[in-house]
This record gives C-alpha cells, structure tokens and sequence, in this order.
C-alpha cells in the first residue's frame, strides 16, 4: 500500500490551487534536529535584540528610524525602489507629501501600515480580515479588499529566459475559496493551542500559508512581511516592531522565492523553515548592531553637545535629530522643544560642528544626520 504523502504538492501551476492544506500542517514536516537548531539560534538572536530595546530610553528615536529602513527594503524586493534622499526628505515634509516622489510615498504607506497594524492589534487582542484588509488598502492607497472569485490572478516566472512570463504558481479562485483559506490561517494564528506551540515556527508556516492564499490582487508580499513582524510583537518575542527582516529577504531574493516554490512544488518545508528561521537570526544580529551604533552616537553627540555649546535641553535636542536623518526646523518647533528662531539657531550651530549638515533642496533647509545616514545605510 503506497505510503500517505503527508503534505500534497501543486500540480498544475497554470490552474489555481484550490486543494492546498489548511493549517495546522503535519508535526512530522517541522520536527526536526536541524530546524530546532536552527530555531534555537533564532530565538537566542531574538532575545538579545528584545533585551537591548526594553532599555532603549525613548524607544521612538529607534522605531522611527529602524521601521523606515524595513519599509524601504521591503518595497525594493517588490521592485519598488528609492533613495534615502528621496525618501528622509519625504519623512521630512510630512505635511506636503503630495510633492514626494512616488516611490517614496510607497514606502511611507508600508510604514504607516506597520503601525497601523500593530495599533490594530493592541486594540483588538487578535487577528482577523479587517486586520488584513486594512494593511492592504494602506499599503496600495486602494479601497480594493479581497480579491473577488472573477480575478485572474497568476504569480508568473522573472527573468529574461524561454520561461520569462509563464505561470510559476496560480492562486486559489473560486465563490469563497479565498476568503475559507484566510479565515483558516487566522484561526491558525490566533489559537494558542494549534501547533506548533513555538511562535516563532507559527510564523513561518504562516507566511508561507499567506503567500499562497494570495489574498488581495498586489501587495501580498509586503502584507505578509508585515504580518511576520506583528506575529513577534504579538506574542511578546519582541516589544517594538524594530526588527530589520526584509533585508535578509532582499539579498537573498531568489532563494526566498525558490524555498516558497519548493513546498508546493517538493512538499520540502524543511527548506522552507531553514530559510525562515536563519532570516530571522541574520537580522535580529543585524538590527541589534544597528541599534547599539545609534545609542552610541546619540551619547557621543549629546557629550560634544553639552561640552561644546550653550544649547539648552541638549537630550531632546540629541534625540530629536536621531529620530530621522533628516531635521527640518519646523520638527523642534512642533514637537514642542523650542521656538522657531531658538530651533533654527541651534540646528545652525550643530551644522557649524559637523553634527549636522546643512543643505539646501528646492528651496527648504534640511539638517542632515550623516552619522545616523551611515548607520542605517549599512
């Protein structure tokens, strides 16, 4: 008698997938020794960065900061690029984004839906299809929802070859298909008792769960990167959104979408897994030197500030010009530190130390942070 296959593989990828596994998946496809080897280092590279961010003093100098750069990284894996000029000088002018370039404004919706998100779910204690729907209609500035059973939808192979184009996987579609596999995976994310118990391994099978429901018509992969990051915040792995999980992604694109391709195709979630759980180490390792750099320079500017200069509350001073690389006079003044002609005075005297560099763009004076700038840019 042929041997039960335990997780079956897609076998026309031209045909939307309909009969893929509901969660939770077989014990037998994640328990093993090297993927628990490799999710204990995961977890102890976790836990050093969520140890490190509960004695962050004002955590919002870090959050502003380290979620811009998961932003921006995670709209380059979807071929959505801009510059950090373009991009800080968008944070910046806030108040006239219309004027920002449209790369920049996507990366500033991911951003925003990150936090979206995670108010989301400290208001609501769970997930659920608003949850999703809003990151969505966020990250797209789109009234769209879930993607209705008439919508076409084919992930289709890259490249410039003979393949180039043609249908690497096809997503579910049909009258409630779609909708049955999500409410599927948010039982899955919101039982604490389905397995596996390790959150960590949760979030993994997850995202691989929301990449192939492929709910919405565009943006799946950045709703889903999102979605990992609350995953951790959610079940206390980590206390702040910080963690820098897409640049892992980025320099290792093509092996991310072949580890995906490989369950379906191979039913090979050990590949998977591995890929998931040595992302999350690489980065927690990345996102923790990123963080203990900026607290660094923060103190040594602080220090050159008060020995150097008559500035008056020279520690909000400090944190304000490391909460974005860019500081324009109208951020001290709205956020309450000084007057317009005492902010613009003291960013003038910090620019005449070097802490600062004063530029001129398109008529507005912005005071650059270039420590910060070559701290995240790394």
């Amino acid at each position: 008698m042929p041997k039960k296959q335990l997780y079956p593989v897609n076998p026309d990828r031209t045909r939307p997938w309909n009969e893929f596994p509901e969660l939770p998946i077989d014990r037998s496809l994640y328990r093993d020794v090297e993927i628990y080897e490799q999710l204990g280092k995961a977890k102890e590279a976790l836990g050093l960065l969520a140890g490190r961010s509960v004695a962050i003093p004002n955590p919002g100098m870090l959050i502003n900061s380290i979620t811009l750069q998961e932003a921006k990284v995670s709209s380059a894996i979807e071929n959505v690029f801009t510059t950090d000029d373009e991009l800080y000088k968008a944070v910046s002018d806030a108040k006239n984004s219309d004027e920002a370039a449209a790369p920049a404004k996507e990366v500033l919706r991911y951003r925003e839906a990150l936090w979206q998100g995670y108010d989301y779910l400290t208001q609501n204690g769970t997930f659920g299809r608003d949850y999703f729907v809003q990151l969505y209609q966020t990250i797209q500035e789109s009234g769209d929802g879930i993607r209705p059973p008439f919508a076409r939808t084919f992930i289709r192979m890259g490249g410039t070859g003979t393949n180039a184009g043609k249908p690497a996987y096809t997503p579910p579609r049909g009258k409630g298909i779609v909708e049955q596999k999500l409410d599927n995976l948010i039982e899955f994310i919101n039982n604490s008792e389905s397995e596996p118990a390790d959150p960590l391994l949760k979030m993994c099978i997850a995202h691989y769960q929301f990449e192939v429901i492929h709910p919405f018509r565009d943006g799946n992969g950045r709703v889903g990167r999102i979605m990992n990051i609350h995953l951790l915040t959610h079940n206390y792995i980590l206390d702040l959104p910080i963690l820098y999980l897409s640049r892992y992604i980025l320099e290792h694109k093509e092996e991310y979408y072949e580890t995906l391709a490989g369950v379906s195709q191979r039913a090979d979630w050990k590949g998977w897994l591995l890929y998931m759980l040595k992302a999350v180490e690489w980065t927690s390792g990345l996102t923790l030197r990123k963080v203990n750099d900026i607290i660094q320079s923060k103190e040594e500017i602080l220090n050159v500030i008060r020995e150097q200069t008559d500035i008056r509350r020279p520690e909000e001073l400090a944190e304000a010009i490391f909460t974005q690389p860019y500081t324009k006079v109208n951020h001290l003044t709205d956020m309450g530190i000084y007057a317009e002609n005492t902010a613009r005075n003291y960013l003038n005297e910090l620019a005449g130390l070097q802490i600062l560099e004063k530029r001129e763009i398109r008529g507005r004076h912005y005071y650059i942070n270039k420590e910060l700038e070559q701290i995240l840019s790394y």
